[in-house]
């Protein structure tokens, strides 16, 4: 990926941060070379501030960074799309966007987050603490459980037992799989793979 940097006037180039997550457009800013560069380097968005006159990390100050995931380059080669994580609010004023819109994360996100911190920081009161205090063995017994349980609900009427059934299996299959140090998108893309 070539920048055209040259091209640009003042050598700073649009660049357009998009939640890699929510496809959200988060904001708008500005990069020339020495912040691209910073940027690819450090896997955080760092930016030319027009208004400091120097490069600037976006969180310096209030630690909601952007954390790379994938950067584009558009036909003309001066335009960058950047897709990022946030870690907080994207606005000086608080708001999630800077175009004042709500970047709703999916709650299967959040709720892989919740299971993730249940591993990394565990409590004696949380039951997904507990499962993986007992191991790989009972979480994927679990599952087994749960998909059992969906099957005989399958063969009712009864579609609010079906819908907590079906919950409790996506569950405990979300734990399985932070168990086994995977995210739910690595399923997606295979499924995604398949139907192309």
């Amino acid at each position: 990926m070539k920048p055209d940097f040259k091209r640009s006037l003042d050598g700073l180039l649009p660049a357009i941060v998009q939640d890699a997550q929510t496809n959200k457009v988060l904001m708008l800013a500005y990069m020339n070379e020495e912040a691209f560069l910073k940027t690819q380097r450090e896997g955080r968005i760092t930016f030319f501030s027009r208004s400091k006159n120097r490069l600037w990390t976006k969180g310096e100050t209030s630690h909601n960074f952007l954390q790379v995931k994938d950067i584009h380059l558009d036909c003309d080669s001066d335009t960058l799309l950047i897709k990022a994580i946030p870690s907080g609010p994207v606005c000086h004023t608080g708001s999630d966007t800077c175009f004042n819109e709500k970047n709703s994360r999916s709650f299967i996100l959040q709720l892989q987050e919740i299971i993730a911190d249940r591993k990394s920081n565990p409590t004696d009161k949380s039951y997904t603490s507990s499962l993986f205090r007992s191991g790989i063995n009972k979480i994927a017994q679990k599952v087994g459980e749960e998909a059992m349980e969906l099957i005989i609900e399958a063969k009712d009427n009864n579609k609010d037992l079906f819908v907590n059934e079906a919950a409790d299996l996506l569950f405990h299959y979300l734990i399985l799989l932070e168990a086994k140090n995977l995210s739910f998108d690595k399923v997606i893309e295979v499924l995604e793979k398949r139907h192309k």
